[in-house]
């Protein structure tokens, strides 16, 4: 027997932006296909009307190109499967729903929202769990087709309801958490497949879309195995074989350790924000990829064709996966070290012309004199946006120093150095970071001091801070203009305060 071929999904709702829980369902679904060159498919899931964002579906897709995932078949590509929007396949779902209540498997329901709540409150006063019960119990078909022809009357419109069969248990083995089972009384009653304005539940529309798109397996969050034994009821009232399931346990912000939710504002938690600070989409797709699943071996870094060729559902963690801020940043500063320079170079302009730093269109003088910029702080940064605040010095006019700093040029040897070094740019054929070291050298030479007494007063008086690049480097890029004038700034500064 032919071996089945994979066919898996990811179907975003187009509420707003790419989070990086979906993103990881994305990424986790697209290794698994690709590893078994399979198919993935993207479907918008779309029937909740009121929570759909103008936008949120290209938003969706643009960050998931942007990570490196594509797709197979989808609302841009098409497919055999289509529509792959809910709301264009709504022909399709009634035929079910109507199906099922001819087969008297669903009905109508006209209980209000406020007659269910009444119910609620009835039940939780009891001490009993909040459950539907069945409106029509005891009524021959006679008394509940009057009853519901009652309600239409009164203009109520009604929902669709699948009949839960009692005392049957839904079980299957999940691809992480390993077998689980519910018993039906424990789902909440007959629930709703079809809502009053006729769209489907997502409980309904999802089998409906994955028997149909021959859907082979789902890997999707932990919060979803509620929604699976609900899910199954359908594929068996229909008929159908459900797919194998895998739910990915829950993503924990590593520095509170509860589960990481949008409100949490202490972690940024949308792929946009992430690409607006400069953030690589190869370091994101690393990190996102070991956030609950890991590799064989101590490597932390890996290609996307080396995670494809690895990965393994089997290997996707039982336990909570951390989100830890600093080694997102350790994992981007890795790529941004390897990266291409002319990536980090537009990834650095953007950040520097979003901070008002840089002209919309710079000479190509200026464009140099950027790419020399991004190129020393390479090293340094975690994500390019941190140039802004790094690269402070040679935007900004020279700042006060601080207690720290002044401490340093108060040491004995301090001004001969800076006399000195002062003295020898100008002896020097060419501002460049090598002349500048030549200077630094025969300043060490002319007055014997070296170590920290000799590079500290050259740099906090020559750039006005005792942190930065290399020395050269950053007077390079300040000019000998400026340098002069913090030196000469330094000394006078010095000469007030007696040193």
């Amino acid at each position: 027997m032919a071996k089945e071929k994979i066919r898996v999904r990811y179907a975003p709702s187009p509420t707003g932006h790419l989070h990086i829980g979906n993103a990881r369902t994305a990424l986790f679904n697209y290794l698994f296909a690709r590893h078994n060159k399979g198919t993935f498919v993207l479907r918008i899931e779309d029937t909740d009307q009121k929570r759909n964002v103008e936008g949120g579906s290209k938003s969706q897709m643009e960050n998931l190109h942007w990570l490196g995932i594509d797709w197979d078949e989808g609302p841009d590509k098409g497919g055999d499967y289509g529509p792959y929007r809910q709301s264009e396949r709504k022909d399709i779902y009634n035929k079910y729903i109507k199906q099922l209540i001819d087969e008297g498997k669903a009905y109508y329901s006209y209980k209000t929202e406020e007659e269910l709540e009444a119910q609620r409150e009835e039940q939780r006063a009891m001490g009993i769990a909040p459950h539907y019960t069945y409106e029509y119990e005891g009524m021959t078909a006679d008394e509940i087709k009057k009853a519901q022809a009652d309600a239409e009357a009164k203009g109520l419109k009604p929902v669709v309801r699948i009949h839960i069969p009692e005392m049957e248990t839904y079980e299957w083995d999940d691809m992480v958490k390993g077998h689980l089972s519910f018993e039906s009384d424990t789902i909440g009653g007959d629930f709703v497949i079809q809502k009053r304005d006729g769209m489907p539940t997502y409980n309904f529309a999802v089998v409906v879309d994955d028997h149909l798109m021959k859907i082979t397996h789902v890997l999707r969050g932990d919060d979803h195995v509620s929604n699976t034994p609900k899910q199954l009821v359908v594929y068996e009232t229909l008929g159908w074989e459900a797919p194998k399931f895998g739910h990915m346990t829950l993503i924990i912000n590593a520095a509170t350790g509860k589960k990481l939710s949008k409100r949490d504002e202490s972690v940024l938690q949308f792929i946009e924000q992430y690409r607006d600070l400069g953030y690589l989409p190869e370091a994101m797709f690393n990190f996102i990829t070991l956030l609950g699943w890991s590799p064989v071996g101590e490597n932390e870094i890996f290609t996307q064709r080396e995670f494809i060729k690895q990965f393994d559902p089997k290997r996707l963690s039982k336990s909570p996966a951390a989100f830890d801020q600093k080694k997102l940043e350790w994992v981007n500063n890795q790529y941004i070290k390897k990266a291409d320079r002319d990536t980090l170079l537009d990834l650095a302009l953007n950040n520097l012309q979003e901070a008002g730093l840089v002209d919309e269109h710079p000479t190509p003088e200026k464009m140099e004199w950027i790419r020399q910029l991004v190129n020393i702080y390479s090293v340094q940064m975690s994500y390019t946006q941190q140039i802004v605040e790094m690269a402070k010095i040679f935007f900004e006019e020279a700042k006060d120093l601080s207690e720290e700093e002044l401490e340093e040029i108060k040491k004995d040897d301090a001004r001969p150095v800076i006399e000195e070094f002062k003295k020898q740019l100008n002896l020097i054929p060419r501002f460049t970071a090598v002349q500048i070291m030549n200077a630094i050298q025969a300043t060490r030479r002319e007055t014997g001091v070296k170590g920290r007494k000799l590079f500290m007063p050259i740099r906090i008086a020559g750039t006005r801070s005792m942190v930065g690049p290399g020395i050269g480097e950053a007077m390079e890029l300040l000019g000998k203009e400026r340098v002069l004038e913090h030196l000469d700034l330094t000394l006078k500064q010095m000469e007030e305060n007696g040193l």
